[in-house]
């Protein structure tokens, strides 16, 4: 009896896998859903490569660096511990309830700022300005 049940769930579970397959073959060889992947994508890449130069130079610049230094520093003179996170090209700097996310946009890196959880400010940020006036702002 149980064999029989189990070959039934078997049966069931080839015959949805199947149908899964025969629907994903078929929206495949679709030519608008080809098409509209295919825009999807060279839509994406196209973003990427505008914000390549800005990702880069958040992810390696002066700017950056000088940040993180002195965000460290003025937060251990608050006792105050600022912990950063890279999430793929956004840099999150957290200090208790405050948090800053810088995003490579196309026309350049925006911060984020919010306190508990709800943004507060949102504006370009120019990297080649003094970071540390950046964290200094950010955890006054």
């Amino acid at each position: 009896m149980l064999a029989s049940y189990y070959a039934g769930e078997m049966g069931f579970l080839d015959n949805l896998e199947n149908n899964l397959k025969a629907l994903e073959s078929q929206e495949e060889k679709d030519p608008a859903e080809v098409q509209r992947r295919r825009s999807a994508a060279e839509a994406a890449r196209a973003a990427a490569l505008r914000r390549a130069p800005f990702a880069e130079a958040l992810r390696t610049g002066a700017f950056t660096e000088k940040l993180l230094t002195s965000s460290r520093a003025i937060g251990f003179g608050k006792r105050v511990l600022v912990q950063f996170t890279w999430l793929e090209e956004t840099l999150r700097l957290d200090a208790r309830e405050k948090r800053v996310e810088l995003t490579p946009t196309d026309e350049g890196v925006r911060a984020v700022y919010s306190v508990d959880g709800v943004e507060t400010e949102s504006k370009m940020v120019d990297l080649a300005g003094d970071g540390e006036a950046f964290a200094r702002d950010w955890l006054a």
